[in-house]
């Protein structure tokens, strides 16, 4: 048994079941909730190390317990994993834009899920080795987990932050977006993980960049690469 508590929200029995036999099978503590409003409770409380959260849910939705929870600053920091049945971009967009910290498309492979889960958890729990880095207008402030752009603050999620670290920390070089997955989410077969993920982050982050976002350059067929002065 492991000392980490995950917090499962799920409203389909059969999944939420699923889940939580696999979850305690690698060893986690689980705690379950089958209604918006229970879960939102249970994760105020701020004890779980990590959240799987149902979009669709009764009484309140994942978008809606996602927004609060990032709002509170005792839970601002807990990894959520967002499980969605919809196929659109715009739905997994604006679970991100809230501050989840992945997805993942309903249905699933307990596998993924697991694999997702060590590699959320993995990264949350990893100190950054620089403390500043600037280049351009853009700053970085790896201790406060703050991106200043012309000096004024711009508000990123945890994995938008992180992205941006690496492009910046490795500029100049091409990353392709395996790289990208297993540096920023920390998936150890990343090959086998969904690269839109890495697609979907870049697209954000380069909004909230403005006319900085230049310098993330597709390389077609390959990755990203981060141009320097």
């Amino acid at each position: 048994m492991t000392n980490e508590k995950i917090l499962v929200i799920e409203d389909e029995k059969n999944i939420l079941e699923l889940i939580k036999y696999n979850l305690e099978h690698e060893g986690f503590q689980v705690l379950t909730a089958s209604k918006g409003r229970m879960g939102l409770e249970l994760a105020l409380r701020g004890s779980s190390s990590l959240v799987i959260l149902d979009l669709m849910l009764p009484e309140l939705s994942g978008l809606d317990i996602c927004k609060t929870l990032r709002q509170n600053p005792k839970t601002r920091t807990i990894p959520i994993i967002m499980l969605t049945a919809k196929g659109t971009e715009a739905d997994k967009v604006v679970g991100l834009e809230l501050g989840a910290d992945d997805y993942i498309t309903k249905p699933f492979s307990p596998r993924e899920l697991i694999a997702r889960v060590k590699a959320v958890l993995r990264r949350s729990q990893e100190i950054p080795k620089k403390e500043f880095l600037k280049i351009g207008t853009i700053e970085l402030d790896i201790s406060k987990h703050e991106l200043r752009l012309k000096t004024r603050p711009v508000e990123v999620t945890a994995k938008e932050f992180e992205l941006l670290r690496i492009l910046m920390s490795s500029s100049g070089r091409v990353l392709t977006r395996e790289v990208l997955l297993s540096k920023v989410w920390g998936y150890e077969n990343s090959i086998n993980i969904e690269t839109r993920t890495v697609d979907m982050h870049i697209t954000q982050l380069r909004k909230k960049l403005g006319n900085e976002s230049r310098r993330i350059t597709t390389v077609k067929s390959v990755g990203y690469r981060f141009d320097g002065d």
